[in-house]
């Protein structure tokens, strides 16, 4: 018998490609569409789950919907806010692969009678050793194992990314030459739950605004901002300050006082740290790295793999020094290791 394969379906290409190249690879294929957010009519779900459907007739399988907004709001979206509240800057995608995607979603689809789940993120499962791995897919450019890293032994052993070894290119491609309705479809940006909608507004329905100053290092106040909450450590963008010279940037919030500390020029000299703390940390293998080694590192999504070493390694934390100073490393979000295409899990910038 085939092995039954139920595919997180989302309504976009990259999903659209993964269910259909299982089918064609023999696998018994369920898709389902997952609805995370229901607050609201502004998140696209209801054209997604239709575009669903359209593919699914195209391919010939058979889809559910099951609605996770509960599950969403409890695990990710209440940290979420919490974490804008303390003056960091999550990253919900993370939260939401390793308690929605890959775990409720997960145990929905093993009481299906699934053997195992698929998606359409770009990387790839390796077993080596009888440990899983998960490595970067071909398309460096695409690669999602940033997202990925808080994934388990468990969750990977049960998960196959049917995209990992394509380029984007063949992916529009394949669809394209398959006839399914989103081979053309643009893909999606930003969170569900914000999506294109204007982020401080949104924000502000669920925290109140608490206005305050903006200072230089020194201690001189040069503008007014509408939240520490609506900044992150390098933005340019919306900070209002006019006058000569260099761009500015936020370097810095200063929670007591609730005053955000900007800096004239990208290369500013607080705008860079050669070493970081990290906390709530997560060991694909389920065992941390060995400190004697070296890796690299990212400290956001896209970022260019940055050497560097552990320099401390107890319990639940862990400090990281680079060989070169990094930009605009950001508490709350998350720095993910490598070793050469190997992600071996991170933790959250403290």
């Amino acid at each position: 018998m085939a092995e039954r394969v139920v595919v997180g379906m989302s309504g976009g290409v990259d999903s659209s490609v993964a269910a259909w190249l299982l089918k064609r690879q023999g696998y018994e294929v369920v898709g389902l569409f997952m609805r995370n957010w229901e607050d609201d009519e502004e998140c696209p779900a209801r054209q997604d789950f239709l575009d669903v459907l359209a593919v699914a007739e195209v391919i010939g399988i058979e889809v559910e919907a099951v609605n996770f907004a509960r599950e969403y709001k409890e695990r990710v979206f209440n940290y979420f806010l919490r974490e804008y509240q303390a003056g960091r800057t999550p990253n919900p995608d993370v939260l939401c692969n390793s308690e929605i995607k890959f775990k409720a979603f997960l145990e929905h689809a093993l009481s299906l009678g699934a053997d195992r789940i698929a998606t359409g993120h770009y990387a790839l499962v390796r077993e080596r050793n009888g440990v899983h791995e998960l490595v970067k897919a071909r398309d460096s450019g695409k690669d999602q194992t940033y997202f990925l890293y808080r994934l388990n032994q468990a969750q990977l052993a049960r998960t196959l990314f049917p995209l990992g070894g394509l380029l984007k290119s063949e992916v529009r491609a394949i669809a394209r030459e398959a006839g399914l309705p989103t081979h053309a479809k643009k893909d999606s940006t930003g969170i569900c739950f914000i999506g294109e909608r204007d982020f401080r507004e949104f924000l502000s329905r669920y925290l109140p605004r608490q206005p305050g100053d903006m200072e230089t290092p020194d201690g001189r106040y040069v503008g007014r901002h509408d939240g520490l909450m609506y900044y992150t450590i390098g933005q340019r963008q919306g900070l209002g300050i006019g006058g000569p010279g260099a761009p500015w940037y936020v370097a810095g919030k200063d929670l007591a006082r609730n005053v955000l500390i900007v800096v004239q020029g990208h290369d500013h000299p607080l705008l860079f740290k050669d070493r970081l703390e990290a906390g709530d940390l997560s060991w694909i293998a389920g065992t941390p790295p060995d400190p004697r080694r070296r890796y690299a590192a990212k400290t956001r999504y896209r970022q260019t793999d940055a050497a560097c070493h552990i320099e401390r390694l107890a319990d639940n934390h862990m400090a990281l020094r680079f060989d070169m100073p990094q930009w605009a490393v950001t508490p709350g979000q998350s720095v993910v290791l490598y070793e050469d295409d190997v992600c071996l899990g991170g933790g959250i910038i403290q």
